[in-house]
């Protein structure tokens, strides 16, 4: 029996309907509300559209309890809320992310309250502010008490309902769809309800913006509400988006344990509870969290729920307790009214018992890979609040900064798409999203150019033929279960295993399944289950929100980085990326990738660079002469003309320095002609000329390479002969010289001297004769590819009875090529080196050699002048 693929496409009918939108949010929780009213702001004349899988006053946001972390204490800083997350995270936040979400956060949450959002205040009037776990200070503002999520979702929903913006509730999201140039288009979704949006239609939009919440639903017992499925999840990995980090799935510590069968949304007792004064306790009474961190019950969310699943462990207990009985029954009223009630609910008084608690989860650290402005890795797409992964939570989401992310990352959304619709429209020309790049980006931007105008609904939508499936409904418990047994806060590689195990069987159904709401959630929660086990498996250590029994330790030498996934037709494709202390883009990191370049490698070059070019005091006329809160817009500019290299990593740079808004005008490999804009970046005036130097060093020095390949390639076009470079190069630059050369249209001979034996005169020599050499190499690297030098024509026919793959003609003339190729008769690959120049090139490629070898490409390449313009005030 062969198991059907992770459907990459809904079994879905085709859309009965299609409406319209400049911009399309799927979910209706802080993320895409915030979102929708600020786009709704930027733009009064846009038509926004919230699609929401059930009223707009549900989703996850309305069950937070705590609250949101933001500095508003005088005597609290953004570097200290900063430290506290980068520890809670566990060595995987993105810096530059935090630093966003701490700096921005306080005036996001004013906003929020100008909004309507009303929050509890003392006697005087200032905002209550309370701690909870991994946080140093109280900076935790709350509502109703224990109602925080709730207040914010009334607010956000009243203004919604007061503004323009256009709401279609009980719709289920399906797919993204595409236009020609690969840019998001719109989705299918499918209305629950009846009259003329019923059943499934299209949206087409310019923008669609995921904020579908998380994924709790994949386990058995979970905070999520029924909502919860992995929705967006899914449909970014149909889309062919990176999906980062997944296996990273918080488990609250203390969800009020109802039983051991007991399965779906649990009730949660809230970390303020704790940061209020409770303790954790097991049945004897002992508070076993005072030796485990300084912090004692009040440490990060990770460290608590291992601690209590340890000493479960221990004690062969299936819960722990929770101890708030000094509260008395006021303060329990007063300040936790919804936890108090919940609690009488089930039977238990929390003013004289103590509370029954266990791990259940909570929250995805992980989710679709999103820069600084929300922009996944498919173009028109972006995605906001849990089922995002902006690098803010690392490994472990820091208590009460989830809705303070949905808070910012939507205003830093909203302005994005706003910036590129500007873009579009002509008031700003030429510019190329920097989250497109490649060949579809610049066709994206060039029809733009040609129409004038952004079409409000994006691109015309193209067919999608990739084969559409479902899973069997009836699965859905099935997975819940193995996943709670063998993937939740204590894991190994045999419980994950034989996880992985059941849900490949759980693929296959005897029967056809329909295509309704119930298949497509199972759909979803298989497809996100999927790849977190897979990522779990991979991940040989522990870190953050889980405990690997089998790798106890957390390990930095090997696994202080990221897991991206994508799904293919072949199936998911992982790749392991080294974390980086300082933010480096998305789509660079891409770009990187796919032009075989490392890019941990490529930032530790440029931290080299950095420190060549900074010295100890950095830029000091920079420092002296600009204002510290100065921005700038500066165009890279072509002085010559010629072929570019390293875009991508002159963009690194830039970001390096904290210049996050990098615009490709063109690409690696194309040809440019003198004054040509090349890339435009916008940033800190400081920042952009400290970065200028490093960046184009880089950028000149490869684009003269690519530019002279190109030179050698054009002389011998039409031949079937190849130029290609050699191993001279500068120390260090290797990787990048020989990409320029491919940017060139060339071709690399050997990376290093173990990837190919070169036998050459001397080794012929010190080994006693050619077939001494030959037989020396075979024996000690059997299968290893062979080339061997010759300067005579005589040595030609003993190298090939020896089994000679390759044979490098040395110093040959024209004539004695020709005979060369004569006599080896295609038995060997033939390249011609030494003395060559552009003016005998192309007869030297006539005589029917396979490659022309030019070590002048990478060790004597006249650079390319390219300058940085500084646009005028």
């Amino acid at each position: 029996m062969s198991i059907p693929a992770i459907p990459q496409r809904l079994t879905a009918p085709a859309p009965g309907w299609t409406v319209e939108a400049d911009v399309v949010v799927v979910g209706s929780g802080i993320a895409g509300l915030t979102l929708a009213l600020r786009y709704a702001g930027l733009d009064p004349g846009a038509k926004v559209l919230v699609v929401t899988k059930d009223v707009l006053s549900s989703g996850s946001t309305r069950w937070a309890q705590g609250g949101i972390a933001a500095v508003l204490d005088p005597r609290d800083t953004p570097a200290e809320h900063l430290s506290d997350t980068l520890i809670a995270g566990v060595g995987l936040c993105d810096e530059e992310a935090v630093r966003v979400l701490v700096t921005e956060g306080p005036g996001a949450v004013r906003r929020l309250i100008a909004a309507g959002a009303r929050f509890d205040t003392d006697d005087a009037g200032e905002l209550q502010l309370t701690r909870e776990g991994g946080h140093r200070r109280n900076r935790i503002v709350h509502a109703g008490g224990d109602a925080t999520g709730a207040e914010v979702q009334r607010a956000l929903v009243q203004a919604v309902q007061e503004s323009e913006i256009e709401v279609i509730e009980h719709a289920l999201v399906l797919d993204l769809f595409k236009d020609a140039a690969g840019r998001a288009a719109g989705v299918t979704l499918h209305v629950m309800g009846e009259g003329e949006r019923d059943g499934v239609g299209a949206v087409k939009a310019g923008a669609v913006v995921l904020a579908t919440g998380g994924m709790g639903q994949v386990y058995a017992a979970t905070t999520n509400p029924l909502v919860s499925t992995g929705d967006g999840v899914a449909l970014a990995l149909r889309a062919g988006a990176v999906v980062r980090d997944v296996e990273f799935v918080q488990f609250h510590p203390t969800v009020l344990w109802l039983g051991e069968d007991s399965t779906g949304q649990q009730p949660l007792i809230s970390e303020a509870v704790r940061g209020e004064g409770a303790v954790l306790a097991d049945a004897e009474g002992t508070r076993f969290m005072k030796d485990v961190h300084e912090l004692a019950d009040l440490a990060p969310r990770d460290v608590v729920a291992k601690a209590i699943m340890r000493r479960m462990k221990e004690t062969g207990a299936d819960h722990m307790y929770l101890d708030a009985r000094h509260f008395g029954e006021e303060k329990w009223r007063t300040r936790f009214p919804t936890i108090y009630s919940v609690c009488l609910e089930h039977g238990i008084d929390p003013v004289t018992q103590l509370i029954p608690i266990a791990p259940a989860a909570h929250y995805a650290s992980g989710g679709v890979r999103a820069d600084l402005h929300g922009r996944t890795s498919v173009p028109g797409l972006y995605a906001c609040g849990e089922v995002a992964c902006t690098g803010v939570h690392g490994a472990n989401r820091l208590a009460s900064n989830s809705l303070l992310e949905g808070l910012v990352f939507a205003e830093r959304i909203a302005a994005d798409i706003h910036a590129e619709r500007r873009a579009g429209s002509g008031k700003i020309t030429g510019a190329v999203h920097p989250a497109q790049g490649g060949a579809a980006g610049v066709a994206h931007a060039a029809q733009d150019e040609a129409a004038g105008a952004v079409r409000p609904a994006g691109g015309e939508p193209v067919t999608d033929d990739r084969p559409a499936s479902l899973i069997d409904p009836r699965a859905r418990a099935r997975i819940q279960g193995h996943m709670s047994r063998g993937a939740s806060v204590l894991r190994s590689q045999e419980s994950l295993s034989a996880v992985a195990k059941a849900l490949l069987s759980v693929r296959w159904t005897p029967v056809a399944v329909e295509p309704c709401t119930e298949s497509w959630e199972t759909t979803n929660l298989l497809t996100v289950a999927s790849v977190l086990v897979a990522a779990a498996r991979s991940r040989q250590e522990t870190r953050g929100s889980h405990w690997r029994e089998d790798f106890p330790d957390r390990d930095d030498a090997q696994w202080q980085g990221h897991l991206d996934v994508t799904l293919t037709g072949e199936g998911l494709i992982m790749n392991y990326r080294p974390h980086a202390n300082v933010a480096m883009p998305a789509h660079t990191i891409d770009d990187l990738v796919a032009a075989g370049l490392e890019p941990a490698e490529v930032s530790a070059l440029i931290d080299v660079a950095l420190r060549e070019d900074l010295g100890e005091a950095g830029d000091v006329t920079s420092i002296a002469t600009i204002p510290a809160g100065q921005i700038a817009t500066a165009d890279v500019v072509a002085r010559a003309d010629g072929v570019i290299a390293g875009l991508a990593v002159a963009e690194a740079v830039f970001a390096r320095l904290g210049v996050s808004r990098t615009e490709r005008h063109v690409k690696d490999g194309e040809r440019v002609s003198r004054g040509d804009v090349l890339m435009t970046v916008t940033g800190a005036t400081r920042d952009v000329l400290t970065a200028e130097r490093t960046a184009l060093n880089l950028l000149t020095h490869l684009s003269g390479i690519a530019s002279l390949t190109g030179r050698w390639v054009r002389a011998v076009e039409g031949t079937g002969a190849r130029i290609r470079d050699s191993r001279k190069t500068l120390p260090g630059l290797r990787a990048l010289e020989k990409y320029a050369v491919r940017a060139g249209g060339g071709v690399n001979h050997r990376m290093s001297l173990s990837d190919a034996a070169l036998i050459k005169d001397n080794h012929v020599v010190a080994s006693g004769g050619v077939a001494e050499a030959f037989r020396a190499v075979r024996n000690s690297y059997p299968g290893l590819p062979i080339e061997v030098e010759v300067d005579r024509i005589d040595q030609i026919e003993p190298v090939l009875a020896e089994g000679a793959e390759e044979i490098l003609l040395d110093n040959f003339t024209v004539d004695q090529l020709a005979e060369a190729v004569r006599l080896v008769d295609g038995r060997a690959r033939l390249e011609s080196s030494g003395g060559l120049t552009l003016e005998s090139a192309r007869d030297v490629a006539e005589t029917g050699v396979d490659y022309l070898a030019v070590g002048a490409l990478t060790h004597s390449a006249p650079a390319l002048d390219i300058a940085l313009d500084l646009r005028g005030n």
